[in-house]
């Protein structure tokens, strides 16, 4: 990894933990590659169930460092293109490829391309006390690691439109409200809510739960007929599982018993 991004696995849950509190957690494209590396890690793993991305610090990440950005201002528009494609948004390619469930520990604020590497995972928890803002059109940039196609999909068109061109700042209250989040919990209780939703999630049947995540994911850009064969396909799989004969067995025996 690197000295300001950690990834460790403890009880099936793989960490990343952006480690640049001085800075916001704003990202290098040191940050970004090892990021990227950590989620292909956990992809590998069979010991990882539940991945949680969170930061350190009062912030979980202000995007990319915009002083640094001075220096790449001479860039031709095919470096700037290639930098973004390349490495910034290897990271939401890479959790389309990642079927467990990833989740955002929103434990600050989080702005532009922070804001974005937050929407991209599966669920949010965010602490009493976060701040949100698609700040890009304060610095003339377009939302270039996904913010466009994510943000839509959670909040509405209209809602995402108003946050794009204002930049305006939203509490975790109005965040949860517009459905940007999942969940709002006190700041102090963050890692530990977090990693309880975590730990439930890692119990469930993990077959499943990737399979839930492929048909739900897949589903939002194929039409209904490619849905219901895809859905039947994981259905003939998962009850061939013995998990779903497990339960089914447990389930006819509590019932059973309650009959007797």
């Amino acid at each position: 990894m690197t000295d300001n991004l950690k990834y460790t696995v403890e009880d099936g849950i793989g960490w990343i933990v952006l480690d640049r509190p001085e800075r916001m957690n704003a990202f290098t494209f040191e940050m970004i590659d090892a990021w990227t590396a950590a989620l292909v890690a956990a992809r590998t793993d069979p010991e990882v169930r539940v991945v949680v991305v969170t930061g350190e610090g009062p912030a979980f990440c202000s995007g990319g460092d915009i002083v640094e950005m001075q220096d790449r201002l001479e860039q031709t528009p095919a470096q700037r293109k290639a930098e973004l494609f390349e490495r910034i948004e290897r990271i939401p390619l890479t959790l389309e490829d990642l079927d467990k469930p990833v989740i955002a520990a929103l434990n600050g604020v989080a702005t532009g391309a922070g804001l974005d590497l937050a929407l991209m995972c599966d669920l949010r928890v965010a602490a009493a006390s976060a701040r949100f803002a698609e700040t890009y059109v304060n610095v003339g940039l377009v939302p270039g690691a996904g913010g466009a196609h994510f943000l839509p999909r959670l909040v509405g068109t209209a809602k995402a439109l108003e946050l794009f061109w204002t930049g305006d700042f939203i509490d975790a209250e109005e965040a949860l409200r517009i459905g940007m989040v999942n969940r709002v919990v006190p700041d102090e209780a963050l890692r530990e809510e977090v990693t309880k939703l975590a730990r439930k999630i890692a119990r469930a049947p993990i077959q499943t739960v990737r399979m839930i995540k492929r048909a739900v994911l897949s589903g939002m850009r194929n039409d209904l007929r490619t849905n219901l064969d895809m859905i039947s396909s994981h259905y003939a799989v998962v009850t061939a599982g013995e998990d779903h004969k497990a339960a089914v067995r447990r389930f006819a025996e509590q019932r059973a018993k309650k009959q007797d």
